[in-house]
């Protein structure tokens, strides 16, 4: 396996390298390990999401248990993934942008705007998943017949020179309203407001820990993650200073 992050199971299964039988294993282990997380939570509820799902699976079968444990399977996986990439690739942005990190150094009020622009400028998952047509449809004059496959890029439409003035230009001042960093529609993110202050939290702990951070390595040797889905780094070496 040749992606270090994907020792972790939700790397694994995320990963477009890894081999069946590794795949198959670290989602075997996932899955068996909410099958005990549920049943300590049946035992014993908690004021928690999971207590939560267990009470509509249980109480007003509104889910089955494969639905149950599918949806918290999806919320580690979505919720760990996404927010990791996010932060370490938004860091990686800023490093390389030192006007842009400067500017957000000087001015905290900027933190809030600066991770909406991150989010659009890295965002930490590439494509949304795979969408089939359900009835002919055409787009951009590109007809698509019933059940075929739409592969909808978020970073595609997040640098929309439309919609962007210099899209490929970071700027955390800027009003990056309308992102789909998070999706759209019934499909909007669930944890985004989360991501967002877990993102807030983690830029502003950095800036006002370390004085100073520069790249410990040159940015061409840093790799990147296999992954069609997910857009993110195998590590990030800095060198920090106070």
């Amino acid at each position: 396996m040749s992606c270090s992050a994907c020792q972790w199971p939700t790397g694994t299964i995320v990963a477009d390298t890894v081999s069946s039988e590794l795949f198959q294993a670290h989602a075997t282990a996932m899955t068996r390990y909410f099958q005990t997380l549920m049943a300590a939570r049946r035992r014993e509820p908690a004021d928690d999401l999971l207590s939560a799902l267990i009470s509509a699976r249980d109480n007003t079968d509104r889910l089955s248990e494969n639905e149950l444990l599918s949806m918290a399977f999806l919320l580690l996986v979505a919720g760990h993934e996404t927010t990791v990439n996010l932060i370490a690739s938004g860091m990686l942005a800023l490093l390389l942008n030192p006007g842009e990190l400067g500017r957000l150094r000087a001015d905290r009020s900027l933190l809030g705007a600066a991770v909406e622009e991150l989010l659009r400028y890295v965002n930490p998952v590439n494509n949304a998943t795979f969408r089939f047509a359900s009835e002919p449809v055409e787009i951009g004059g590109v007809p698509i017949g019933p059940g075929e496959v739409v592969l909808v890029s978020l970073s595609g439409a997040n640098r929309d020179p439309s919609r962007y003035a210099q899209p490929d230009r970071l700027d955390v001042g800027r009003d990056s309203g309308g992102h789909l960093a998070f999706g759209h529609g019934i499909h909007y993110c669930l944890g985004a407001p989360l991501a967002r202050l877990e993102a807030e939290i983690a830029f502003a702990g950095l800036l006002e820990r370390f004085g100073s951070m520069t790249l410990a390595v040159p940015p061409e040797a840093l790799r990147w993650r296999p992954s069609t889905l997910i857009h993110g780094l195998e590590s990030l070496p800095v060198r920090l200073g106070t």
